[in-house]
């Protein structure tokens, strides 16, 4: 279905998007190995046309030196750095936030074709960029599938997403992260009678139960 037309259709019923939990959100400890199941999303859901990006450790010498960001298509861009020249700080890290917004226009969230958008993080550093917050808001209130790992605690922007009416909450523990795939799986799947489910991937990602 034309991804256009399918919102149209939508609207033409009269359902509201915050009827339908379409905005699905990640919360868990650090380390717990949220990154790992999105790209495991990623990987099973690649019939969506997904746009994004995640986020990596920068590691050196035996300790975290900051965090790297990497779009879908897997170009790369730093998100915030020990060692970078920045006003804003979250922690022992400076956040680059021209470079963050610079690395945000080279995705095409507003694609008709993209059925999906995959963001991994809404966190304190995400949120100090006007930008994002902009795009974040957008794509939670448009006809897309949104999947987002998100601050585990928070205020400002990352409890009012949390509040909205059109989101799930899942929380990925060392005992559910290997369940949680098909859990989130089953949530776009057609069979929910969801207005946004097209046909799933005949073959989703494999579970391994590694996590970061």
């Amino acid at each position: 279905m034309n991804p256009s037309r399918q919102t149209t259709q939508i609207q033409a019923k009269g359902l509201n998007h915050e009827q339908y939990k379409k905005n699905l959100l990640i919360v868990g400890l650090p380390g717990v190995g949220k990154t790992t199941l999105m790209k495991k999303l990623y990987e099973a859901l690649k019939d969506f046309r997904p746009v994004g990006f995640y986020t990596e450790e920068i590691r050196g010498g035996g300790e975290r030196k900051g965090f790297e960001l990497v779009n879908l298509e897997g170009k790369r861009g730093i998100l915030s750095h020990v060692d970078t020249k920045s006003p804003y700080r979250v922690g022992r890290y400076k956040v680059d936030i021209s470079g963050f917004e610079d690395f945000l226009d080279g995705i095409s969230f507003s694609n008709p074709f993209t059925r999906l958008i995959i963001i991994d993080e809404i966190g304190k550093m995400e949120c100090l960029s006007d930008r994002f917050k902009k795009l974040l808001r957008e794509a939670l209130g448009s006809g897309k599938w949104v999947i987002a790992t998100i601050a585990l605690k928070g205020s400002g922007l990352i409890t009012e997403v949390k509040q909205r009416q059109d989101v799930k909450l899942f929380e990925i523990t060392k005992g559910n992260r290997n369940s949680l795939l098909s859990e989130i799986l089953r949530e776009i799947n057609p069979k929910n009678n969801h207005p946004l489910a097209p046909i799933l991937p005949s073959s989703p990602a494999t579970e391994d139960g590694k996590g970061d």
